[in-house]
């Protein structure tokens, strides 16, 4: 009798044995389709495991919390969303699951882009809710945390390039990057020459947004920058159409594509028609060309610009040449057919 109990108990070993090596050692499926799998803030690593096996993504809880327990590995999960398939064996899935390697989701926001471009951006992506994202960027304690400030917004100080963010990165993580990125790039370019007029970071930063709005140019941005400066040192208002319609943008919430006259008279605390200097802040996030411009503009006499309806301008150093201009350019149809803004682009090929 003993000898029979000894030899089932050698059994059970033994089918033990190979049933956890094969649970260790092989996945549920051979199929190697994405699966993705969430484990949010909160989740206990039992919750973890039952969710797994309800994907089929293991073939037992129970098995799963053993292997995490002799590996230590149940309180090393990370939130996150993850990349899982069915032909990953359970210690592949709990390595990923450790790692907190999560999904990545690109972001592109272009030079100029303002808050309420970058928001749409956000959510048309499914990345973060816009009013989300416009709450968080008004808050003035934010605001002074990350830039030191006495603003409206962080409108200009978030950078404009590619990010990758996860699921579960959380929105102010994400808004402090894209202003660390800022700071990284404004710190980057040298420090302006003598003789400029002497302007705060948030000044300049406010000036370089304007130039980023006028022209997508490059040659330009360094003249432009050099008529905003002769402007301000003669006393002479900017007279900058894109601060006419970030104004009316901040009041109303929405986007206005044409300027009328009643707009130009109309005051904000953006109009550069109606404020005598720069307007209150930025009118939107520059990049590093449009900064390095109003840190390093040209050296020039004008004093007006007006486009020639293909992303380019004419630049005017007297009212009765930049006159001529404006008839020439704007007020002559034979200028302005066939031609549009999206010519710059075309260049660039």
């Amino acid at each position: 009798m003993t000898k029979f109990v000894a030899a089932l108990v050698a059994i059970a070993l033994v089918l033990a044995g190979f049933y956890a090596f094969r649970f260790v050692s092989t996945g549920t499926g051979l199929g190697s389709q994405e699966v993705v799998f969430d484990v949010p803030n909160g989740m206990s690593f039992h919750t973890v495991a039952q969710h797994l096996e309800a994907q089929n993504l293991v073939t037992s809880a129970l098995g799963l919390r053993l292997l995490a327990r002799l590996t230590h590995q149940a309180a090393k999960v990370k939130i996150g969303e993850y990349a899982l398939n069915h032909a990953m064996t359970p210690q592949e899935i709990l390595d990923v699951l450790v790692s907190g390697k999560s999904i990545l989701y690109s972001i592109t926001f272009p030079e100029g882009a303002n808050i309420y471009e970058m928001a749409a951006v956000l959510q048309t992506n499914n990345i973060y809710k816009a009013n989300e994202f416009l709450a968080a960027v008004h808050e003035r304690k934010l605001i002074q945390e990350l830039v030191g400030v006495e603003s409206s917004s962080l409108e200009g100080y978030l950078f404009p390039e590619t990010y990758n963010v996860t699921k579960f990165t959380p929105l102010k993580e994400f808004i402090g990057n894209m202003v660390q990125n800022f700071k990284a790039a404004y710190a980057a370019i040298p420090p302006p020459p003598a003789g400029l007029p002497a302007l705060s970071r948030h000044e300049l930063v406010t000036l370089a947004s304007m130039v980023e709005k006028e022209t997508g140019a490059p040659e330009e941005r360094p003249i432009i920058a050099s008529v905003f400066y002769n402007r301000l040192q003669k006393g002479m208002k900017l007279q900058s159409d894109p601060t006419i319609l970030y104004g009316i943008w901040v009041n109303t919430g929405a986007y206005k594509a044409n300027i009328t006259h009643a707009d130009i008279i109309a005051p904000t605390a953006y109009n550069t028609y109606t404020v005598p200097r720069l307007p209150a802040g930025p009118i939107s996030n520059p990049g590093r060309e449009s900064l390095t411009a109003v840190l390093h503009p040209a050296i020039s006499s004008y004093l007006y610009f007006v486009s020639h309806n293909d992303g380019t301008h004419a630049f005017t150093a007297t009212y009765e040449d930049h006159s001529r201009a404006v008839k020439k350019f704007q007020l002559n149809p034979s200028s302005r057919t066939g031609k549009s803004w999206r010519d710059l682009k075309k260049r660039k090929r």
